[in-house]
């Protein structure tokens, strides 16, 4: 089964400019922390993953439908630091070198363009999919053709989430990470969640009910305490629901042809690497440690192209 890798461009930015000191900086005094950890994990996904077909995906910096549905929506995060927003275009730039497809879409974020494209590709009998991602969010978007590869981090290694890890750690279906949210809430983008529902009584209420939908048929079934703050939260508990829940239909298609990662051009990939300082991942480009082996059989045989991999 061939692979499909496809790669949240913010998340792991916002990983790797937190995980990097901020001393990698060029000669000239260019600060490359974000932009080096976001080319090194991309790099390492390459080697680890074996993807035959990439591409990626960029939040955009307005808002989206989450915003104008709920003005509180990621409100308690703090503003981004612009030491961090200076190094997106140099994101940019490392994709385009490498010649892999990248997609905006202006109301959504970058969790709702991959998910469209994931279960787009997953229809494809050939084609497994891989997440390549820092935000758990993703989790949501499992199934058995699609699995999500969260970096690892200092001490934490990394982790492949398929549909059987997922379940032995949340013990509920990946879909269901939706109604757990919409219950016990996520601070980290402020999605409120029904108040005094935390995520021992969230968990029970999947696991027993199944989706929130099914939890409100049955409050009858309910113990009074819990079902008394699901009444009152109603309104709330499905406003989050629709904030947690990342888009699979939007008017998006991935051209397979042109998302296979292919020959791109070495010299100006190097060039922007050397540019950049970045020489201990010139080493990393796919592909490099094989054109050194490559010199010599080309000089046997001039018409022997040169491979990704």
């Amino acid at each position: 089964m061939e692979r499909l890798l496809l790669i949240d461009a913010h998340a792991i930015l916002h990983r790797a400019y937190h995980a990097f000191p901020k001393t990698l900086k060029t000669k000239k005094g260019e600060l490359t922390n974000a932009v080096y950890g976001f080319t090194s994990i991309i790099l390492t996904g390459f080697k680890q993953l074996k993807p035959k077909y990439a591409a990626i995906a960029f939040d955009l910096p307005k808002p989206t439908f989450r915003h104008r549905k709920f003005k509180g929506y990621k409100a308690k995060r703090p503003k981004t630091d612009e030491e961090l927003i200076n190094q997106i275009p140099r994101a940019y730039e490392i994709i385009k070198v490498l010649n892999i497809p990248f997609f905006v879409k202006e109301g959504y974020e970058a969790d709702d363009i991959i998910g469209t494209l994931a279960k787009k590709a997953g229809q494809n009998k050939k084609i497994e999919v891989v997440i390549l991602t820092g935000d758990r969010d993703a989790l949501q978007l499992i199934d058995n053709k699609i699995k999500v590869f969260l970096p690892g981090r200092g001490k934490r290694p990394s982790l492949m989430f398929d549909k059987k890890a997922f379940l032995n750690q949340y013990l509920f279906e990946p879909r269901r990470l939706i109604d757990y949210k919409a219950l016990a809430g996520d601070s980290s983008d402020n999605i409120p969640g029904v108040r005094g529902v935390g995520p021992k009584t969230a968990t029970n209420l999947i696991t027993k009910y199944g989706s929130l939908k099914e939890i409100y048929n049955n409050l009858e079934r309910i113990e009074e305490k819990v079902r008394i703050k699901l009444i009152k939260e109603k309104k709330i508990a499905f406003l989050s629901y629709d904030l947690a829940e990342i888009q699979i239909n939007l008017n998006l298609k991935l051209d397979f042809k042109k998302s296979i990662l292919k020959d791109y051009n070495q010299t100006k990939t190097i060039s922007l690497f050397e540019e950049l300082e970045f020489k201990s991942l010139i080493y990393r480009l796919p592909g490099y440690i094989k054109q050194e082996k490559e010199i010599i059989n080309i000089k046997k045989d001039p018409n022997k192209q040169m491979g990704l991999f």
